[in-house]
């Protein structure tokens, strides 16, 4: 789809590093994550009380200063998930894993279950915290917050993100 890498917004230790599926294409151009008007990642993080403020894409690198970062499962730009092959969702997860290991967040908060299902043969994963971990790290699986996955509704969302963000307190 052509444009500009999304950089990782990640430092080591941080309290919880969120993990998108990969740039859609409004990333893509911007270099920014979670960059489309409609993803409602951006107001889910400050409505479960992750910021004190609504963040905007473009101030993605203040996330470190509440010890959160992000990062992607697959880096290629599409404009949906369902384009990435299982293959490039299985190398995501083997890189995911070595990023894990070398920065070490207390949380990996995938968003997206489907995604995670797929890059860690776990097909039974649900939203929530899991059993297992990844590189010693504790995981907890988010809805996807893009504007396509409507059946989650903005309050579902922020209730979900908030009960991480206690966890991670």
């Amino acid at each position: 789809m052509g444009g500009q890498d999304v950089e990782d917004v990640i430092a080591p230790g941080l309290r919880v590093l969120f993990c998108g599926i990969n740039p859609g294409v409004r990333s893509g151009a911007t270099g920014h994550h979670f960059a489309h008007p409609g993803n409602r990642f951006w107001p889910a993080l400050h409505r479960s009380g992750f910021t004190p403020r609504r963040l905007a894409p473009s101030e993605q690198h203040e996330l470190l200063d509440y010890g959160l970062g992000i990062t992607n499962l697959v880096a290629r730009t599409t404009a949906r998930a369902d384009e990435l092959t299982a293959d490039e969702l299985r190398e995501g997860g083997r890189n995911l894993t070595r990023k894990l290991a070398e920065y070490r967040p207390r949380w990996l908060a995938m968003v997206g279950i489907t995604a995670f299902r797929a890059a860690f043969g776990r097909p039974r994963a649900a939203v929530g915290p899991q059993d297992e971990q990844v590189s010693g790290v504790d995981v907890w699986l988010l809805p996807n917050p893009s504007g396509l996955n409507a059946h989650w509704t903005p309050d579902q969302l922020a209730a979900e993100f908030a009960a991480l963000r206690e966890a991670a307190s």
